[in-house]
């Protein structure tokens, strides 16, 4: 069978088998609610999210023109708790994407509930976070409202990426001459006052610099509102029902929706999400809905099998390779008491081990020395598939909830069509690893990219503790007849299980590893297996912290890796992790791909990282991209720890994605600023918390990290043009005599160019006051900005300093 056939049904093995939320007829199904490791068990939590979700599914039912409602609903809890009734998990995971996770607190939030978004207007956001305090105290119903309603309130921003209707932040707004408080739709009546001390009610104070109510001034509205809108606004409201349609959406409000999408929330709900729901075209039920059925899942120990592609297509390099990969994967990936099986696959298929625990070092040097070290024959996929749902059905019976990682060049001399129905059937969880066309016809017996490495080391399935779990440090190369070095930092948050494996190409090289103490561990520290041609040196109990160089020296032209992973130090501390992914595993061109990397230690954001991103093609082409997180371009907003990018450089075939993050001169933060949601309780903004930037303590830090390739099919033989992106940061701010204008430049393509901060600075005589011109630009800026710009081509009364070439292309709507 054609390679390229056989990856397209490996892919569809793969994503039939993953998790997410589809809807059936008129029904959501699939929906996962999970419940983190670090909740200890309280039954509770079970009836409360159950309770939660019947009622929002009723919600649903009338907010959407009774068109569609919660049909079924699975609740993963952590394998630590005991129970009967508690039946095993099928490919239910907490580190799946799109998911409601009940976690301990976001130092951003708080016990609020929020919805993680890294895209734009439509796309699809991450998860929703819950927290257990939230679910088991009833107070927070008297300050959000119901949890049914607040769950269909974040459950748009996840399904449908639409986002909140109020500010915090900015409360209030210039129009028609009028003060408004930020709101959708404008029916809902408010007042606005300062509290005294005495707790009476006073007229608010007005800012001179931005002619808006002072920060004292609150919003104060009647929770008995006769108007039905809207939903990303005030769901706690009992009269509010359904989402700000077109013809009520308030457009000037400057919330979040009308600065990601400007326009109704409807309108994206029904128009813009056909892809996903096609919900105008979806004939409402005859009759309410049932309540949604419910399951109670756990996965408790984790079951693997390798399936091992040795036919004659993966002889020579790519044998090592296997062996090499795999060898890390037993090693330093999977967790103890973890169950592996090995089988392998060509003209036959053979069981080299079977389920086995890992129990001890002994036991996984003794499952490496079994990896195939020979190849040949041809590549019967479907023998191979079979075997190792067999293995994996020898300890309960069946595959559900396990896992399957399927390795191959994809040069199938079989036809896979008839065995992929029967895997995802079973139940079982497929990772697919597949060497690229680009390696069968290379004749460099190995590359600098570490992928395969890489997609080894990818290969964890996350309980929400991540102390337990290998991070990896570093994961770099060269091709190099001199010196290979390096620095890798090991933070205050890892330190255990920590290892430097080296793999070269030809020759043994020199290897010298200096820690930060300037002791320096040689060939006679580390183990050398020759006929893997690897080096590793194992840091024996805490490894000690801060930089450790490495130097690697070859008097012949050869290919170099190295790899470095670690554990948490402290059980209580979790260390500071990267996830990466695209907003899209298929293009056709016609949409901008978008690279995402959050940083983050426990939901706590990470800022001013210095973070890159390869994109490495089967066919060779590599492309570098630094992601931003400034709230410009791709990237939604700033400062919350998620760097991102457009990558506009597509190419036909699979591309692979790798990130590498670092500490930049100790300028990284923890980042803890308060993100305001939509509360009632009379008062429409509640105090805030304390809202700081915390010093990054932990010391220089390195990460990599892999995310899934993804699979490019252009209509054309270049890739496509897109325009600049929106600006959608414009401010002004009085100086005297001078109003300054700041917002941040996109670039030629997108966010692609250069990036800077554009300045136009307006100075001497400015023939209106100031106030009034402010008023005008923060109310009208397209219109006051064209005026400014004419009045300074055929008049001298401005002086306008321009910093970028491109002005004229920017759209500042």
């Amino acid at each position: 069978m054609d390679s390229r056939m056989v990856f397209v049904l490996l892919w569809m093995l793969l994503l039939s088998t993953s998790t997410g939320i589809k809807l059936d007829g008129n029904g959501y199904v699939d929906v996962v609610i999970a419940i983190s490791s670090n909740v200890p068990q309280d039954n509770r939590l079970i009836d409360k999210i159950k309770e939660m979700v019947t009622e929002g599914s009723l919600y649903l039912y009338h907010a959407l023109d009774e068109k569609v409602y919660f049909r079924e609903a699975t609740i993963l809890v952590p394998p630590q708790w005991n129970g009967t009734n508690f039946t095993k998990a099928r490919t239910e995971s907490f580190g799946k994407v799109q998911r409601i996770i009940i976690d301990n607190a976001n130092p951003s939030y708080g016990f609020e509930p929020y919805t993680k978004q890294y895209g734009e207007c439509g796309a699809e956001g991450e998860y929703i976070h819950f927290t257990p305090e939230y679910l088991l105290n009833d107070t927070f119903i008297e300050l959000y409202g119901s949890r049914g309603r607040i769950f269909v309130h974040e459950w748009a921003h996840l399904r449908w990426g639409v986002f909140d209707e109020c500010n915090g932040e900015k409360p209030f707004y210039h129009s028609n001459g009028r003060i408004e408080a930020t709101r959708c739709s404008k029916n809902i009546k408010v007042e606005f006052y300062e509290v005294t001390a005495g707790g009476s009610l006073q007229q608010c104070s007005i800012d001179p610099q931005t002619l808006l109510p002072t920060e004292g001034c609150k919003i104060f509205l009647n929770r008995n509102e006769i108007t039905n809108s809207s939903i990303m606004f005030l769901p706690g409201l009992d009269a509010v029902t359904t989402f700000c349609h077109e013809n009520e959406h308030n457009y000037e409000a400057p919330n979040m929706q009308n600065k990601k999408c400007g326009k109704a929330t409807w309108t994206v709900i029904f128009e813009d999400s056909v892809d996903k729901d096609a919900l105008r075209s979806l004939k409402p039920l005859q009759s309410p809905p049932p309540p949604p059925s419910f399951k109670v899942v756990q996965r408790k120990q984790r079951v693997v099998c390798l399936i091992l592609d040795v036919s004659g297509s993966m002889e020579g390099s790519r044998i090592l390779q296997l062996q090499q990969a795999a060898t890390h994967f037993l090693r330093h990936i999977i967790e103890d008491q973890a169950r592996v099986g090995i089988v392998t696959f060509s003209t036959l298929a053979s069981t080299l081990s079977p389920l086995t625990t890992i129990d001890s070092d002994t036991t996984r040097e003794n499952l490496i020395k079994l990896l195939p070290k020979v190849a040949g024959g041809s590549t019967n996929m479907c023998l191979g598939l079979s075997q190792g749902l067999q293995i994996l059905r020898e300890d309960n019976g069946d595959a559900l909830g396990d896992e399957i990682v399927f390795l191959t060049d994809g040069q199938a001399t079989d036809n896979i069509t008839g065995c992929v129905q029967s895997a995802v059937q079973s139940g079982a969880i497929i990772h697919t690893l597949a060497f690229s066309d680009r390696a069968a016809c290379e004749l460099t017996e190995m590359t600098t990219s570490n992928q395969l490495m890489d997609a080894f080391a990818s290969l964890t399935l996350s309980t929400g503790d991540y102390t337990n779990e290998p991070v990896q440090l570093e994961s770099v190369g060269a091709r190099t007849s001199d010196w290979f070095n390096g620095t890798v930092s090991v933070d205050q948050t890892v330190g255990n299980k920590t290892s430097f494996v080296i793999i070269y190409e030809i020759n043994f090289p020199s290897v010298y590893i200096q820690s930060p103490s300037v002791s320096v561990y040689t060939q006679t520290n580390m183990s050398h297996d020759v006929s893997q041609k690897t080096v590793t040196l194992n840091i024996p109990g805490t490894t000690e912290h801060g930089d450790w160089k490495y130097s690697i020296q070859t008097t012949i032209l050869q290919a170099l890796t190295l790899t470095v992973t670690s554990q948490a130090t402290q059980a209580d501390v979790p260390p500071i992790i990267v996830k990466t992914h695209m907003n899209q595993q298929f293009s056709d061109g016609t949409k901008p791909m978008i690279v995402f990397a959050e940083v983050s230690q426990s939901y706590r954001p990470v800022i001013n990282a210095e973070v890159w991103a390869t994109l490495e093609s089967e066919t060779g082409s590599v492309h570098t991209l630094r992601l931003l997180d400034n709230g410009a371009g791709a990237d939604a907003f700033q400062g919350d720890g998620i760097y991102s990018r457009y990558f506009i450089k597509m190419v036909n075939g699979r591309t692979s994605l790798k990130v590498r993050v670092k500490n930049q001169d100790g300028q990284t933060r923890f980042a803890v600023l308060y993100i305001h949601g939509c509360v009632i309780n009379v008062q429409l903004n509640h105090p805030k918390p304390f809202v700081f930037v915390e010093p990054l303590d932990v010391g220089n830090f390195t990460r990599t990290a892999t995310g899934e390739s993804f699979e490019v099919t252009l209509s054309g033989t270049a890739p496509p043009n897109f325009p600049p992106n929106r600006i959608t940061d414009l401010s002004a701010e009085i100086q005297e005599d001078t109003v300054l204008l700041n917002w941040t430049a996109p670039g030629e393509d997108l966010d692609q160019g250069t990036e800077n901060a554009l300045t136009i600075m307006i100075i001497n005589k400015i023939l209106i006051s100031n106030k009034i011109f402010v008023e005008l630009l923060l109310c009208y800026p397209f219109y006051v900005l064209v005026l400014l710009a004419v009045v300074c081509f055929f008049e001298q009364w401005f002086s306008l300093f321009f910093y970028n070439d491109h002005v004229s292309s920017y759209c500042f709507m």
